[in-house]
């Protein structure tokens, strides 16, 4: 089956209107980032079955955090004419060229998770978070949290230059302007990883008088958070106590951090993308009508009065 252009490449605010042709099945490619965080992973298992479940067949490249790497999956792609394509991209820029080819092959993209800094018209629409909010949640839990009281912060960015991490570090600081008790005094990337956030982690507290002198974590992912719960540990330190903990994804582990008292808070960023896009496609291939270039997906906070126990078990069924 293949999406055949319906309407000219001149449409000037629509940019490149596809429609599509009747099918009995569809062949989607996914280049995935990599599986540096169990969110990550989450969302690679709840792809495979959405497509599985839709009678997809699902064609799936690991990048390992390259961008390079996603790029030649998505020529891959085209070459073998797949009817859409479907990328969580490693960083925010870089994309022009490769979403170009993708477009004049008359095949739609749809971006999961991320965005990219790029014409609108080259991808059909982006299943997202609103990453700037969850930034904004986590600090606005630490603002009521601190009720004024003086409090510095460490912050463990995500890998440089991806949406994630610049979103989520613009939304948190934005919550965070008008309390001058709240001060950012060491930000690091960790790469989303629990190793390096441990790394990381282990650096500010040495640098910060054995982490005496931080009052609190905010970490992009929960990965991160849990290594650098455990390099506070390790420093002799009560995380969650000593040091406030607050991180996003909402991943089992750190939920099972929260019911030992040693995390505070996470935002929620539903690893199911997938079905929100697979349903925006079936809706295209049954009438031809493009989605909004934006699904934004639910965020929730969670908090140690959550019951975490019973929401790591639940969680953990999910394919974390």
């Amino acid at each position: 089956m293949k999406f055949v252009k319906a309407l000219s490449c001149a449409t000037v605010l629509a940019g490149c209107v596809f429609s599509s042709v009747s099918a009995a099945d569809m062949t989607v490619g996914f280049s995935q980032i990599g599986s540096e965080s169990g969110w990550r992973a989450a969302e690679t298992t709840v792809t495979k079955q959405e497509a599985e479940k839709r009678g997809i067949d699902l064609k799936f490249a690991d990048a390992q955090q390259k961008q390079e790497n996603q790029i030649k999956a998505l020529r891959s792609f085209i070459a073998q004419g797949v009817d859409a394509i479907f990328v969580a991209p490693v960083v925010a820029t870089g994309w022009d060229e490769v979403l170009g080819e993708a477009k004049d092959a008359e095949i739609p993209v749809i971006l999961l998770d991320r965005t990219v800094d790029a014409d609108k018209s080259l991808y059909m629409t982006a299943v997202t978070s609103d990453l700037v909010h969850e930034g904004n949640v986590a600090g606005k839990w630490l603002v009521d949290t601190t009720a004024g009281k003086p409090c510095n912060v460490v912050e463990l960015q995500g890998t440089t230059g991806s949406s994630p991490a610049i979103d989520r570090k613009k939304g948190f600081e934005e919550a965070l302007k008008g309390h001058d008790n709240l001060k950012i005094v060491r930000s690091q990337t960790g790469d989303f990883t629990r190793t390096k956030g441990k790394e990381v982690m282990e650096s500010f507290l040495k640098a910060e008088n054995g982490g005496k002198n931080i009052c609190a974590l905010y970490a992009h992912n929960d990965d991160m958070a849990v290594g650098a719960i455990q390099a506070i540990k390790e420093a002799g330190l009560k995380p969650g106590t000593d040091i406030l903990v607050v991180s996003i994804d909402a991943v089992p582990d750190i939920f099972q951090a929260m019911a030992a008292g040693e995390a505070n808070a996470t935002v929620e960023l539903t690893p199911n993308m997938a079905g929100p896009a697979f349903d925006a496609l079936a809706a295209f291939k049954k009438d031809g009508k493009e989605p909004p270039k934006w699904i934004q997906t639910e965020s929730k906070l969670y908090t140690q009065a959550d019951e975490p126990q019973k929401v790591y078990e639940a969680k953990k069924g999910l394919g974390y």
